[in-house]
């Protein structure tokens, strides 16, 4: 029961920090934004909203890890980059945005498959040279 009440927790705070995206994609476009909090943002809001997740939804446990760990992280870390008059500016127009829905970044989804590509060819000739 309490495994049960810790991921549900788990899965309400990762759900609360992805309401930040369109946060970080404004102050990323945001002329008072540090160079250095955009660079860290654009990569969290790129990997976010790619259609393709680094470690596949499929694979068992780890799956999940992306969503539940890695990409809240990354919006915390941005959050705290970001100047906090940057960030409450941007809430409002971050509210619109989401009405109109999540948009998709097909480049991170094509390059998150050219990596797992590159990952099975690798396999293949490992397995291949170790058999002949």
């Amino acid at each position: 029961m309490k495994k049960e009440s810790k991921l549900s927790k788990l899965k309400s705070y990762a759900r609360k920090l992805k309401q930040n995206l369109f946060v970080l994609y404004l102050s990323y476009k945001d002329s008072r934004t540090p160079w250095y909090a955009k660079v860290v943002a654009i990569c969290v809001v790129a990997y976010a909203f790619s259609p393709i997740d680094l470690i596949p939804d499929f694979i068992p446990i780890l799956g999940y890890l992306d969503d539940l760990i890695i990409v809240p992280l990354g919006i915390s870390l941005a959050l705290k980059l970001i100047p906090l008059h940057v960030i409450e500016d941007n809430r409002e127009k971050a509210e619109e945005m989401k009405k109109n829905g999540k948009p998709k970044n097909w480049f991170v989804g094509i390059l998150f498959l050219l990596i797992w590509l590159l990952v099975v060819v690798w396999i293949y000739k490992l397995v291949i040279q170790a058999f002949y």
